[in-house]
């Protein structure tokens, strides 16, 4: 009889470094399957990989055994990797952090092409190249010229707005000014009237 199918989670792990301590512990813990068991099959399982963040999917039977696949790691970690870069833009394609060659974005569409819903490198590519665009990273010959003039742009818009927020400063302050002075006036004519009476 083929076990039943309770539960899977997908983790994210950095290779041959799990531990029974938290993230693993809380996800898998409830579960009830052997924490230790798990981590030292997944470390065996991708200690060719160290440095690397694994995507990794656990499958949970009834009688608490568990499977677990491994899968390529995360398309942003693969291109900041590449690239040499902490983290991608803040302003996404409109601020350019790091530049990839042709080759380089090949090398990691082959890569993710197990794991990308793409039948062909090209496809793959496309994907691939779309992730970096929005992560601030361009393509030499491919995208480059087109995301320094859309990050020239942006830094003019910057500009522009930042300008139109000192106008608006001014004018506000301007506006409280205009109200001190009406109500000082009005202050004044109900003094006259009183007077008056």
């Amino acid at each position: 009889m083929a076990k039943e199918v309770v539960k899977k989670i997908k983790l994210q792990i950095p290779a041959g470094k799990a531990t029974a301590a938290p993230p693993v512990g809380t996800a898998l813990g409830p579960a009830g399957i052997n924490l230790q068991d798990f981590c030292s099959k997944f470390n065996d399982a991708s200690k060719d990989k160290m440095g690397d963040i694994i995507p990794c999917e656990v499958t949970v039977y009834d009688d608490r055994s568990f499977d677990f696949i491994l899968k390529t790691p995360p398309t942003p970690f693969l291109i900041k990797k590449v690239a040499k870069i902490q983290k991608g833009s803040q302003k996404g394609a409109n601020q350019v952090v790091a530049t990839l060659t042709k080759d380089e974005l090949k090398s990691i569409a082959e890569m993710k092409l197990p794991d990308l819903n793409a039948y062909d490198i090209d496809a793959a590519m496309a994907i691939v190249e779309g992730t970096a665009r929005n992560m601030g990273v361009a393509i030499k010959g491919l995208n480059d010229v087109e995301l320094a003039n859309q990050g020239a742009e942006a830094a003019k818009e910057e500009a522009e707005a930042k300008k139109r927020e000192a106008e608006l400063e001014e004018m506000t302050e301007a506006a409280k000014t205009a109200k001190l002075d009406e109500v000082e006036v009005i202050t004044e004519k109900e003094q006259d009237e009183t007077e008056e009476n």
